[in-house]
């Protein structure tokens, strides 16, 4: 019930920013979820020093508002000067010389992970038919993630990746993509008719696989730093990094994807 709640105030608050909002205001809603999903992350790998690492969630949410900019070096110089500040942070705030390096990785590795990768939703939103390509993402998500769990709950005997997500099943895995078929021709015959049918069955298997690629490796780095979930701001959904997993890793398949089929490059 209680993530039944939370879905139902989030999820309209995001569709009306991408529907009625500009691109500006749909970007500053993901400066939001950049930032917390930094520090989430960061909460993570590096507990010890969260509290000294806010300024570069916070440098990293604003770092998502680089499409918007006229120029597109500023991307590159956003991200250059990323690595110089947390080079030279860790380089004068040293606690232990053998794990420096692993601290600057990590750090650096988060920057790219979430503000990066979240990005390209601003960058897709400025395509034009990006405000489709925003709810078709989001349709494919959520279509794969719920054709996952119940056919996976129902069927599944193999299990797709036990080290890293053991409750994941192959069966699962594939009743997924079917999902993000059936959500991509939804798209087509209500909200998106520029889709082909080729186009819709290459989409889904891109975005569909990308997404549970990027839920995968969520679940890798939580495993890996001992942690059940990213965090807990989300009542009954766990962190901002838990609901935005498939989507992250989604959203630079989507976007270039879309360039090369309507021919933007």
């Amino acid at each position: 019930m209680l993530r039944l709640i939370t879905a139902c105030v989030l999820l309209p608050v995001v569709i009306l920013t991408i529907l009625k909002g500009a691109p500006w205001h749909f970007t500053l809603l993901l400066v939001l979820f950049g930032a917390v999903g930094l520090q989430e992350f960061f909460a993570m790998a590096l507990p010890e020093r969260r509290g000294e690492l806010l300024p570069f969630a916070l440098y990293g949410g604003l770092a998502v508002f680089t499409p918007l900019l006229p120029d597109g070096r500023f991307v590159l110089m956003t991200v250059a000067l990323f690595f110089l500040l947390a080079a030279f942070h860790f380089l004068f705030r040293l606690r232990d010389v053998a794990s420096a390096g692993r601290e600057v990785a990590l750090v650096c590795t988060a920057f790219l992970y979430v503000p990066f990768l979240l990005a390209h939703l601003v960058m897709i939103r400025l395509l034009p038919q990006g405000t489709s390509w925003l709810f078709l993402i989001m349709l494919i998500v959520m279509t794969n993630d719920s054709a996952a769990y119940y056919i996976g709950s129902a069927f599944g005997k193999h299990r797709l990746y036990p080290a890293v997500s053991p409750n994941k099943s192959i069966e699962g895995a594939l009743g997924g993509l079917l999902g993000s078929l059936c959500g991509t021709l939804i798209a087509k015959f209500t909200f998106f008719p520029q889709l082909g049918i080729a186009d819709a069955l290459i989409t889904a298997l891109l975005v569909g696989v990308a997404g549970q690629v990027g839920d995968l490796f969520e679940s890798l780095l939580k495993r890996s730093f001992g942690v059940k979930d990213s965090g807990s701001i989300i009542p009954g959904h766990g962190g901002v990094l838990d609901r935005l997993d498939s989507i992250l890793f989604a959203a630079p398949v989507t976007y270039y994807y879309a360039c090369y089929l309507f021919g933007r490059f």
